[in-house]
């Protein structure tokens, strides 16, 4: 299940509005094929897996899988028809699915059809792969990840005229690993005004570029900011109202939303006057020992 769980980690943010899956065929105590789900439409992992088999499944073989194959035709067919179809005789299955379209009913099916099943190997593990594709298919709204850089202190950012960073280039590289994994940033105007930032992903091969939210109440944003001027400036969307902002971007931010920026005046608003288990589902924060900047109010 591990190896089925490397297979997924592959694809994370690259499969929305789908979840990531990963799955390998085992046959006496060896791995002869592996999958994952690329993209939403491509084949999903178990029947990409059994494709890169390219012969038939030995009878001994066992599939293991990180989530509950599909039960019903969408833009591919059932993976249990497939399954069942191709002579696979054993599945072992990490996570059931959290859509309520499939949730546990391809255990039945498959045990209809004389496939031996187990369930939970690794299930905590592989429902926390999932965990904004969780969220988003009971509820349709974003699975929002807060995240900041800030000293052991307290401290966001750095005095005037001092180095902008106050982060190393490691936390940086995991902010853009963050970027790549999710459907959509979101600032507030003052940092769009303050700091001009691009809100792209950089540096992470094969990458899918996020859409960029900013939140403002008076809608004047400076024409000359770079998100308006880059080749990704129709992937945009703004809210004028925070209480707002959840709802409508569950049209285009499927899975996962980034809150960015220690200035945003707005998203502050939104944020501090609620607990941050209420606004947020995860936080990322990348913490150092230097002391200098302001404090965050």
């Amino acid at each position: 299940m591990r190896a089925a769980l490397h297979e997924a980690k592959k694809a994370l943010g690259r499969t929305s509005p789908n979840p990531a899956v990963g799955a390998v065929l085992v046959w006496r105590n060896r791995i002869v094929a592996k999958g994952h789900h690329r993209r939403a439409g491509a084949p999903h992992a178990e029947i990409a897996c059994l494709r890169n088999l390219r012969r038939h499944v030995p009878p001994d073989a066992t599939l293991y899988v990180t989530l509950e194959p599909c039960s019903t035709h969408g833009r591919t067919g059932a993976c249990t028809s497939e399954l069942i179809k191709a002579g696979v005789r054993t599945v072992v299955i990490g996570a059931l699915d959290a859509n309520p379209r499939h949730r546990g009913r391809a255990v039945p099916q498959l045990q209809a059809a004389g496939v031996e099943v187990r369930t939970g190997i690794l299930g905590e593990d592989c429902r926390r792969l999932n965990e904004a594709f969780n969220k988003w298919i009971v509820t349709r709204r974003p699975f929002v990840i807060a995240k900041c850089g800030m000293s052991l202190d307290g401290r966001l950012s750095r005095r005037e005229g001092e180095p902008r960073w106050i982060t190393d280039s490691v936390a940086r590289r995991h902010s853009h690993q963050l970027r790549a994994q999710v459907d959509a940033i979101l600032v507030g105007a003052e940092t769009l005004r303050a700091d001009n930032p691009r809100l792209t992903v950089r540096g992470v091969s094969g990458a899918r570029q996020p859409w960029r939210v900013v939140v403002t109440r008076s809608g004047k944003l400076p024409k000359t900011a770079r998100l308006f001027r880059d080749r990704w400036s129709s992937m945009q969307h703004w809210s004028t109202e925070c209480k707002f902002i959840l709802a409508p971007l569950s049209s285009v931010v499927r899975s996962s939303l980034l809150p960015d920026g220690a200035r945003a005046e707005s998203l502050r608003r939104c944020t501090s006057r609620s607990s941050p288990t209420r606004q947020s589902d995860r936080v990322s924060a990348s913490l150092v020992t230097r002391r200098s900047g302001g404090i965050f109010p």
